[in-house]
């Protein structure tokens, strides 16, 4: 099978501000492969997909498609060099289905759903996809949004597809049916770029590997000639230990304990179901499900944050030994029962940080209420912010650079580590390495881990089954706001969590039967 050059890049630079997010890039896709770019957190590899797909416009180089100089301003210049780019956060509207939003934008004078449905139903039998026509993209899966996006691509003609961590929030289950469809599209002679931090899955999915360190190209390796310890020296530039040093728990008491909690949205649907677990100090609790699965509820109704439709939430004190109800209070009240709780939401830039503040600004909003006086004192948090970016290793100017201007894992461990550092007796964190490269990966991992040992009750709900496994010592499986199983973390293995996810799901779809 001859392999022609897709897609060539040239001496790419790009230049935000005082920071080189890419330095003289030049590497070449090939049709009929799948390419991994694998870097550190600020790297730039995601710079350098934003400007094959228009969103950006290098500073300096050139880029050439099919061996021809292109000029891409615009995603719409994409689409027109036939480049389609699915991203992590998918640009779907959600009370559309499938067929508005593979067609929305189109101008071709004409708007006939029924004739599009036609072409978008043959595509997906080519390729092996699987889209419910009848469903809004709010009522759809993760995996079924990701397949409109990249289905969407196709019908505009993309023959170069790019990919932003697409395998973050599937099951395995999920993941095994998007790489059969993968391949299908690069026997077909697609070019195929996949953004990812699993090192399992490059290994597994991809031809080539193309590594970027500090925002210039390392170089290329053929995956066959590879293995993840020389992957990883490459993106850090030294060997790196890829082990979570899971020890036993030690003086385990009880901290919280969730009895039927139950939870509604806003619009009186159902999202967390008599849910009953206990967590305990000096245990990692894992919790796993399908993105959506009720999660994000369940860690924002420990911290004060959803009100609860029934059931209680028991906070067991330390300090005091006394029970304290932690159900209808605000998070001010649950701090001020001497509740020492810290909470890394999903959302970094919205309920945990302040993007248009610096991170020491940020770091203020832990400490101000704990002022004795109406000044801010600011040595300290400025102090916490230097040792965080020290010792988190945060790619940044300087402590005073606001955090949006950082990348999504420098973000994330700002976030990580003010929250450690308010030294909490139950700390929850909701996907801790999401955009975070292997390096910072493993550094958070042995942070809990630390945490842990302390005697704090870790709360983390993660993603990536095969750290679950391994970081945890008890995985709390949830599915459809219904815990489906609580299983020991040294035991379970990723296809007995994956049936658990679906499990609730499945059961509903067999009783409408």
């Amino acid at each position: 099978m001859e392999k022609t050059p897709a897609i060539a890049l040239k001496n790419i630079t790009k230049v935000f501000g005082k920071i080189v997010a890419n330095k003289n890039v030049s590497l070449t896709v090939y049709n009929h492969e799948i390419l991994s770019i694998l870097g550190e957190n600020g790297s730039g590899k995601t710079t350098l997909m934003n400007m094959i797909s228009g969103i950006y416009h290098p500073d300096e180089g050139q880029i050439f498609i099919g061996g021809k100089e292109a000029s891409i301003q615009s995603p719409r210049d994409a689409y027109r060099y036939k480049i389609g780019m699915i991203h992590q956060h998918f640009k779907l509207v959600d009370v559309f289905g499938a067929t508005e939003n593979i067609i929305l934008g189109i101008e071709d004078g004409r708007y006939d759903p029924k004739t599009a449905q036609r072409t978008i139903m043959a595509t997906c039998e080519k390729y092996g996809f699987e889209i419910d026509f009848s469903k809004k993209i709010y009522q759809m899966s993760v995996s079924e949004k990701q397949t409109v996006e990249i289905v969407k691509a196709l019908y505009r003609g993309a023959d170069i597809l790019i990919l932003d961590e697409p395998t973050a929030v599937l099951t395995p289950q999920e993941i095994q049916k998007l790489f059969a469809v993968l391949r299908r599209m690069r026997d077909d002679g697609k070019a195929i770029i996949i953004i990812t931090h699993k090192l399992n899955e490059v290994m597994e999915i991809s031809d080539r590997v193309s590594v970027l360190r500090k925002g210039e190209y390392v170089g290329t390796i053929n995956t066959a000639e590879a293995n993840e310890s020389i992957l990883t020296e490459m993106m850090v530039g030294q060997k790196v230990s890829l082990n979570i040093e899971r020890t036993d728990p030690k003086n385990i008491e009880k901290r919280l304990v969730l009895t039927n909690v139950s939870v509604n949205s806003n619009d009186g649907r159902p999202i967390l179901k008599n849910v009953n677990f206990t967590a305990y100090a000096g245990e990692i609790l894992g919790i796993a499900g399908i993105s959506g699965s009720g999660q994000k509820e369940l860690l924002e109704s420990i911290a004060g944050l959803q009100q609860l439709r029934s059931g209680s939430i028991i906070y067991f004190n330390p300090k005091t030994g006394r029970e304290e109800d932690l159900r209808d209070k605000t998070p001010l009240q649950i701090k001020n029962l001497g509740v020492r709780l810290s909470f890394v939401p999903e959302d970094r830039l919205g309920m945990g940080l302040v993007g248009s503040m610096s991170i020491i600004d940020n770091m203020m909003l832990r400490s101000y209420r704990e002022g004795k006086s109406v000044f801010v004192r600011r040595k300290e948090p400025h102090d916490l912010a230097d040792r965080i970016i020290d010792e988190l290793q945060v790619v940044t100017p300087d402590a005073q650079t606001p955090v949006r201007r950082l990348s999504g894992g420098n973000v994330q461990k700002v976030l990580v580590g003010r929250e450690i550092a308010a030294s909490p007796t139950v700390l929850m964190v909701a996907y801790p390495v999401r955009g975070l490269d292997i390096n910072s990966s493993y550094l958070i991992y042995n942070l809990l881990t630390k945490q842990k040992e302390s005697g704090v009750a870790v709360i983390f709900v993660g993603e990536d089954l095969d750290v679950l496994t391994e970081l945890c010592d008890r995985i709390l499986v949830i599915s459809g706001g219904v815990v489906t199983g609580i299983v020991d973390g040294r035991s379970a293995t990723k296809e007995e969590l994956g049936l658990l996810m679906t499990k609730a799901k499945h059961t509903e779809e067999e009783g409408t039967k």
